[in-house]
């Protein structure tokens, strides 16, 4: 029995019923192409540990969202070649998205965004996408795969138009893919921003968070920090003006390496998986 699998059976938090669950979470602990700091394999299992520590009443929009309105599903453990991880991927958001729940992927390295980005696309048309992140990760293929950590963008673009938010490494070969990109330093300090990337945005989105995104003092804990990185409020707020205009259909939250002698980061992306849920909840209303 793997980690993952034995952290679910004993678990109390989290749902026990699939059918009355509308929010399904599912962890692809999967490592195989990052090219820098390892450790995003843990990465899921820190956000699910984390979460139940929450106080789940959030004091901004006094909303609730408890852990038992969400089905954890077991791991997809595929560990060999990314192709077949992205395969597998999206397989199992498929067949979630045909039950009508809304589906949360936590990774993992970038690469496994790719199968549920496939599936979202699938199942939503006038979708667009929406990157938060460091690097702009639209290499054609690195180090012989399509699916690299590296190339997560670039599959993007093959189904959806895409909206880039705090990227602030681009190599030279990827300036051609750049489609719409607020980067880091035209953004840094300034305000109305968030209201032009909602707007840049079809009417179903789709996001996709590399924790990476944050600066690298607040989160360190990424396989490839970078320094000039946006704060926390910078991205929620995002994150709400695309909730209050929008319909977003799915999200994952990658990359989170945790370390032992700092839990504060792990804190951060289960804090941030539960205020995207709380917006969602609000703002699907109107």
């Amino acid at each position: 029995m793997s980690s993952g699998e034995k952290y679910l059976e004993e678990s109390e938090e989290f749902s026990k019923n699939y059918d009355l669950s509308d929010t399904v979470i599912l962890s692809v602990p999967y490592d195989k192409t990052s090219t820098y700091g390892k450790g995003a394999d843990k990465g899921p299992k820190a956000i699910i540990d984390a979460y139940p520590n929450l106080e789940f009443y959030d004091a901004e929009t006094k909303e609730e969202f408890y852990p038992n309105k969400i089905f954890i599903d077991k791991p997809i453990l595929e560990n060999s070649s990314p192709d077949k991880m992205v395969e597998e991927v999206k397989k199992r958001v498929e067949s979630h998205l045909s039950k009508n729940k809304f589906v949360v992927l936590i990774g993992g390295e970038h690469s496994v965004s790719v199968g549920t980005i496939y599936a979202h696309a699938k199942k939503f048309k006038n979708m667009s996408i929406l990157q938060f992140d460091a690097h702009a990760d639209l290499r054609e293929d690195y180090h012989g795969s399509k699916y690299n950590h590296a190339c997560i963008m670039r599959r993007a673009q093959e189904v959806s138009k895409t909206v880039q938010v705090g990227i602030r490494s681009v190599a030279a070969n990827e300036k051609n893919n750049l489609q719409k990109v607020f980067f880091a330093h035209d953004i840094a300090g300034k305000s109305g921003w968030q209201k032009k990337v909602a707007d840049s945005l079809s009417k179903n989105v789709y996001v996709t968070i590399d924790l990476d995104v944050f600066d690298s003092s607040i989160m360190p804990s990424t396989g490839t920090p970078e320094p000039g990185g946006l704060n926390w409020y910078e991205v929620v707020n995002t994150l709400k003006e695309v909730a209050k205009t929008k319909n977003i259909v799915g999200f994952d939250i990658v990359e989170l390496c945790p370390k032992k002698e700092n839990s504060a980061p792990d804190f951060l992306a289960a804090k941030l998986l539960f205020k995207l849920l709380i917006y969602k909840k609000l703002y699907a209303k109107k």
